[in-house]
């Protein structure tokens, strides 16, 4: 009686490890990086809905704790009424809209909630203090 080895086996896994180990690290994140703008007003409530707005006006949405996916502008009241169907509590849709980003933008969103009849409410970061910053003079 002949034998089965296990040895050819292991070896294939491990290369299928190692391939996946390699190409796992060209993944990219698709989140947008958009760098809010300042305000001293904040709310506690947190947003059901979110729609960012990068500087060079790619636009991404989200729902609850979901990761942000590309959007196209032209898609965007369609999401908007099926978000706001879906979710089961008064909507809160969020704007996270970069600081550099321009304002006919960011005005072009607030009409498609308008249209869509869904109230977007503009993000902002808190206002930093000037005697908690600390600067490096080194």
């Amino acid at each position: 009686m002949a034998a089965f080895s296990m040895a050819s086996m292991t070896d294939v896994i491990f290369l299928l490890l190692i391939f996946f180990m390699v190409t796992s690290t060209y993944i990219f994140p698709t989140a947008l990086e958009v760098n809010l703008p300042q305000s001293s007003q904040q709310t506690s409530k947190k947003p059901t809905i979110r729609i960012a707005l990068d500087a060079e006006g790619n636009i991404s949405t989200a729902m609850g704790d979901a990761e942000r996916q590309p959007m196209q502008p032209d898609e965007l009241k369609t999401w908007l009424m099926l978000a706001k169907e879906q979710s089961s509590e008064e909507a809160t849709v969020a704007l996270y809209a970069d600081e550099n980003a321009a304002y006919g933008e960011i005005v072009k969103i607030l009409n498609i909630g308008a249209d869509a009849d869904v109230t977007i409410v503009l993000a902002t970061k808190p206002i930093r203090s000037s005697n908690n910053s600390t600067s490096d003079n080194r």
